[in-house]
């Protein structure tokens, strides 16, 4: 009950409850929609800003209107219905527009003050909806109006309703540290910013009720309905909590599908595509925790996983059987984890698994279920496959001590597990390190020796076992290290095609080659090798091209050789590659014939010149039957297909008797003649050189 002056107003407290909790309610979902609203861009903004002035407008309309309905003057009451409509779009226009404005980006970098600029105008729109509200409220009697009150109850609107958003803005702004934090921060910002929004929207109410005074002046016949009021404002309540709960479920399912979008892309961001199993990422994050746990007395394992035959997988029956190869294993690998263990894919065909270990005994038991698993056959369609795996063991903190080590000791290890071909697994020592740097020194002296020019070719004679006439010479790439000596070609090469050294070794070795054999008398063929880098990432037969003419090599003097594995590599590209230098005009031969795949279908779709038989074969010829089976069926094969076929490594004059028995064509090895250098080989009358280029070779052997 309330009293102006000598007039007794009475309020049905009910009423004055429910407003106020649909003023709570109220305020409390616009405050999680305005912070969301903070939080989105674009035309997410503007549809969180319109949804929050939506709740909004609903909220302060429906206290009003229930306080109002909850009011009793005394005498009968009506309500202007357009005044009353006309009430609620000027709350909903106006805390549209304030959001808006105090959501604004391009507001927030001119002033901070943006927020409660929203705010103030938010405020203004809450004094003129209730004023306009009370317009429409129809009294049979005399309204009078103090207008300190009215004055102080909008002043209270536009003051407080600046603050809740200014505080939604300080909110919206402040930096976050984690997830949990932001949900905590979040949590406590919606309350406070509610609760001034609550606040402000009372305050007004209130204050401006209490600047209304009516002066009765009844008359007969009229008279209001309670019972219809009151039922009225019910009904009014509910709607207004129906808006609200609307505005807070489509807030509850948008933080809902957030949550589970989050988890997608986390899951998504942890996980391998291919397999399910968890990725690098999530490996690395593994590996941290593992690494905290400094109190866990129990040692940890890292284990390095490289499939051995997966390229040959590939090659064989595509990209397609290699993928159901690597899901197949990832099931098996999963399935035989135990509590503890962890297994992830971290490369093409690279695995990594993780465990604790209080014993020898209980890290052998792991290893052992990896092999079994590893080297299992794997069925695809209707063929089997075997792919096995090398696995490099290290341990934390005998092994290493930090993340960093921890990793490249175990990957030490497999390397040198893969090296090994009589172990599949090889645990970590420290010698391997030693192993590690001087790989590495020696690729930094091999880049050294190219910019130096302290490579050298040198060249080994291939004859016609028919005429015994010289055919050519093999240009064989040397390396005599200044402080090292010789080193093999099995050792350096393999360290080039690793680095990306074997493209501008390649190029320098065919060009040398090509200098030199332009000047031989007689003009025998020059042969080079030819690295599966080069074939797969140089543009080969543009360099092909391009040495042919600045050295003014002849096309068909120039022999290319690769391997069967060089092709494998990409089948299509390579027989393209291939086809255009042999538009050139310059030969290609099949190295190593018999080692690699060795099918008939490569001899029949790739223009070879020259199939090269493999030195294993022939050196076991005089003692294998197998052996020299082989050696009958390739000559045979060339035969038929009309392709010359010249068998390496010949040593001895049996083997030369035995070979130019079956019908070989040409010969190459010890026996005829050691790789040397271009000028012992002109010392020696096997060839002479144009007299400017014998007049060079003399200024560099003096």
């Amino acid at each position: 009950m309330s009293v102006v002056g000598c007039i007794v107003y009475k309020h049905n407290l009910w009423l004055v409850l429910v407003a106020l909790l649909i003023c709570a309610a109220g305020s409390w979902v616009t405050a999680r929609l305005v912070l969301r609203a903070f939080a989105t861009h674009s035309l997410q903004r503007l549809g969180w800003s319109f949804i929050a002035a939506v709740v909004a407008a609903a909220d302060i309309w429906c206290t009003h209107f229930i306080a109002m309905l909850g009011f009793e003057p005394g005498v009968p009451i009506a309500f202007d219905p357009v005044l009353t409509i006309t009430s609620l779009l000027i709350a909903l226009v106006g805390s549209f527009a304030g959001f808006l404005l105090a959501t604004s980006r391009v507001a927030n970098r001119l002033t901070r003050a943006a927020p409660a600029l929203g705010g103030a105008i938010v405020g203004l729109a809450v004094s003129l909806m209730h004023y306009a509200g009370m317009l429409a409220y129809r009294v049979q009697g005399i309204v009078i109006w103090n207008r300190v009150g009215i004055a102080l109850s909008i002043a209270f609107a536009v003051a407080i309703s600046a603050l809740a958003l200014h505080l939604a803005g300080v909110a919206a702004r402040r930096p976050q540290e984690n997830a949990a934090s932001a949900r905590a921060n979040a949590e406590a910002s919606a309350r406070v910013v509610a609760a001034v929004l609550a606040l402000a929207i009372a305050a007004l109410h209130f204050t401006g009720m209490s600047a209304f005074q009516v002066e009765p002046m009844p008359i007969d016949g009229h008279f209001s309905n309670p019972a219809a009021l009151h039922a009225l404002a019910l009904a009014v309540a509910c709607m207004a909590l129906v808006i609200a709960g609307a505005g807070c479920v489509s807030f509850l399912l948008d933080d809902s599908v957030r949550a589970e979008s989050v988890e997608h892309l986390r899951t998504m961001a942890l996980s391998d595509m291919l397999t399910g199993l968890p990725n690098r990422a999530s490996f690395n994050v593994r590996l941290d925790a593992e690494l905290a746990r400094a109190q866990d007395t129990r040692k940890l394992a890292l284990i390095g996983i490289d499939l051995n035959r997966f390229k040959e997988i590939n090659d064989l029956h595509g990209h397609h059987a290699g993928d159901e190869v690597l899901r197949i294993l990832a099931r098996r690998l999963s399935s035989l984890m135990r509590e503890g263990e962890f297994i992830a894919r971290v490369g093409g065909d690279e695995f990594v698994a993780l465990t604790r270990f209080a014993s020898r005994e209980e890290l052998g038991d792991l290893l052992s279920r990896l092999e079994t698993a590893l080297y299992r056959p794997v069925r695809y369609d209707d063929a089997e496959v075997l792919s096995g795996a090398s696995l490099g063991v290290a341990i934390y903190p005998d092994d290493a001590t930090t993340k960093t080590v921890l990793i490249n000791n175990a990957d030490l290890a497999m390397y040198r597990a893969k090296a090994d071909l009589a172990q599949s697994v090889c645990f970590y020592e420290p010698a391997m390190d030693e192993i590690a740097r001087a790989r590495r020194s020696l690729t930094h002296d091999l880049r050294e020796a190219l910019a130096r020019g302290q490579l050298s070719v040198h060249y080994q004679v291939q004859t016609s076992i028919a005429s015994g006439e010289i055919c050519g010479y093999e240009a064989l790439l040397r390396w005599e290290h200044p402080r090292l000596g010789f080193i093999s070609p099995a050792e350096f090469i393999p360290l080039a095609e690793e680095n990306g050294l074997i493209l501008g070794i390649g190029a320098w070795v065919l060009r040398e080659a090509c200098e030199r054999a332009v000047s031989w008398l007689p003009p025998y063929k020059v042969a080079v090798n030819l690295s599966p880098v080069q074939l797969s990432h140089a543009d080969l037969p543009k360099l092909v091209e391009t040495v042919l003419v600045e050295t003014g090599l002849a096309p068909e003097r120039l022999e290319l050789e690769l391997t069967e594995t060089a092709i494998f590599a990409d089948r299509e590209r390579s027989l393209d590659v291939l086809q255009r230098i042999k538009a050139i005009g310059v030969n290609i031969a099949l190295d190593d014939f018999g080692t690699g795949y060795s099918s008939l279908d490569t001899l029949r779709s790739f223009p070879f010149d020259k199939i090269k038989l493999d030195q294993s074969f022939v050196g076991e010829a005089e003692s294998s039957r197998q052996a020299t089976a082989i050696i009958r069926a390739v000559l045979a094969l060339g035969k038929s297909l009309g392709i010359p076929v010249l068998a390496e490594g010949i040593e001895t004059e049996a083997q030369l008797a035995l070979l130019a028995d079956e019908g070989c064509d040409e010969v190459q090895g010890f026996l005829l003649g050691r790789p040397a250098p271009l000028s012992h080989i002109v010392a020696s009358g096997q060839l002479s050189l144009l007299a400017e280029e014998e007049e060079k070779l003399g200024e560099v052997r003096g």
